[in-house]
């Protein structure tokens, strides 16, 4: 179910009418959690029950980890649950990948196999909320939160369903003192959910679909077009994945909010970074300070020898860029970012990093490097990625989109800048806190319309839906 379908309207209507009638907390919990259930169950009913193993493992293993009486059996139980986990992760996401990559190695070697295809559909937000799951068991044995004793109010942490399918990726010291709280109706916080998800109704429907149509047809064939053409494909990809992917979380963000919750930033004008460090600290804040808390500081993270805070960076990188696709090219964008990290600790001044140049330009050269990354990311394959960036780099003529698609293309990246820039002051809060609430409530009432009119007849799912 989309967020930006009227099978959702209707759903959310729903929702959040029973969920403000009923009086009693654990009722509207209650309410909650067979919510989540049936917006996950409308694309696969099955799936559900994985998610219910997944987390009722993980669920069980917590109270004994809390009850073990020595700590190697701690130690043992913390493995079993994360072994668990993570080979479901695998089989579903991973296991055609491996089978392939297996059968390559032994080709090397002589052996030819036909690599065997399993029929697996990938459970959408699998990989999700296995990390929740994840950072849940693994808080409980760092004894920074106590197992939770409630069932539903554990489920409802995994299941929530504004966050349940592509993030952010919470934990559980954020979200699970929430579900204990009590809630009360706020009007303000309702016009805040509301703006948030028209913010980000606007971001995915009328900008990052309407890029789409002009940036896909350019990533199919690259081979077809101008390099000029293929600079402007991947600038505008890099905005199209921005506002798709930050569209789905204003408007999980505006979602919660309505319902009295509230989930953790995930970007925070990511194109203003001057470095490739401080835009892991601005993009998918969730996912970067999840490797970071689980991967990066317990391999010994900057602690130690050089060479081994760049191992370890590099290491967290690739592992990040394979959780988002079973793929060499997910794996070589997350080689790319942990050696750009890496030299960037290395080098930190003059050298390539151009720390000791204006801000204006360090971000238009992290920008650029960003832009590479994203040809890497968005191709099909790799000879395809290293076909895209030849042409880059070599001057070729080719087709070029039509003036007005270019126009689109170059409005949209604009747009995108601009917000960035606005972002960074308090002059759309200013203003807002001189509008009354009547003009509010007809500005928005408008501006939902207007996405309505603008948004393009081919309706596209959000791209981490598939990661």
């Amino acid at each position: 179910m989309l967020f930006h379908s009227f099978a959702f309207f209707i759903f959310f209507s729903v929702t959040f009418s029973v969920y403000w009638i009923l009086r009693a907390h654990e009722y509207r919990m209650a309410w909650l959690l067979v919510a989540s259930i049936v917006f996950y169950a409308v694309w696969n009913a099955w799936f559900v029950l994985l998610i219910a193993f997944t987390a009722g493992v993980d669920y069980v293993f917590a109270l004994r980890i809390e009850r073990a009486a020595t700590p190697l059996r701690r130690k043992w139980l913390l493995i079993a649950s994360l072994t668990i986990s993570l080979s479901l992760l695998g089989l579903f996401k991973y296991a055609n990948f491996l089978l392939s990559a297996s059968t390559g190695l032994l080709a090397i070697v002589g052996v030819h196999v036909a690599p065997p295809v399993l029929q697996i559909v990938l459970p959408l937000g699998i990989s999700f909320y296995t990390f929740e799951t994840i950072s849940y068991v693994v808080d409980v044995y760092r004894r920074k939160l106590p197992a939770e004793r409630n069932p539903l109010h554990y489920a409802l942490y995994i299941m929530f369903f504004p966050h349940l399918i592509s993030g952010p990726i919470v934990r559980p010291l954020q979200f699970l003192p929430q579900v204990r709280a009590i809630k009360h109706f706020d009007w303000a916080r309702l016009q805040l959910g509301v703006q948030l998800f028209l913010r980000g109704l606007l971001k995915k429907t009328v900008l990052a679909d309407r890029l789409a149509l002009i940036v896909d047809p350019i990533f199919q064939g690259p081979a077809q077009f101008s390099s000029a053409t293929l600079w402007l494909a991947a600038v505008g990809y890099a905005v199209q994945v921005y506002c798709d992917f930050s569209g789905y979380t204003d408007m999980a963000l505006g979602t919660a909010h309505t319902l009295g919750f509230k989930l953790p930033q995930n970007f925070n004008q990511p194109y203003l970074s001057a470095s490739i460090s401080e835009f892991w600290r601005r993009w998918h804040i969730t996912l970067s300070s999840w490797v970071r808390d689980y991967l990066y500081i317990p391999m010994g993270g900057s602690r130690g020898a050089k060479w081994k805070t760049y191992r370890n960076l590099i290491v967290t990188m690739a592992v990040l860029g394979l959780w988002h696709g079973a793929g060499w090219n997910y794996i070589v964008f997350g080689l790319y970012h942990g050696v750009l990290l890496s030299l960037e600790r290395a080098f930190p001044f003059p050298a390539w990093s151009n720390a000791g140049l204006p801000r204006i330009v360090r971000i238009a050269w992290t920008f650029f490097l960003l832009c590479l990354g994203v040809v890497i990311f968005r191709s099909q394959s790799l000879a395809s990625a290293w076909l895209m960036l030849s042409r880059m780099f070599h001057p070729l003529a080719g087709a070029t989109p039509p003036t007005a698609a270019i126009l689109t293309t170059l409005i949209i990246i604009g747009l995108i800048f601009a917000g960035h820039l606005i972002g960074r002051t308090r002059i759309s809060r200013n203003l807002q806190s001189f509008v009354p609430a009547p003009a509010m409530g007809v500005g928005l009432a408008i501006l939902f319309l207007l996405i309505q009119l603008l948004i393009p007849e081919d309706a596209r799912p959000f791209i981490y839906f598939q990661f």
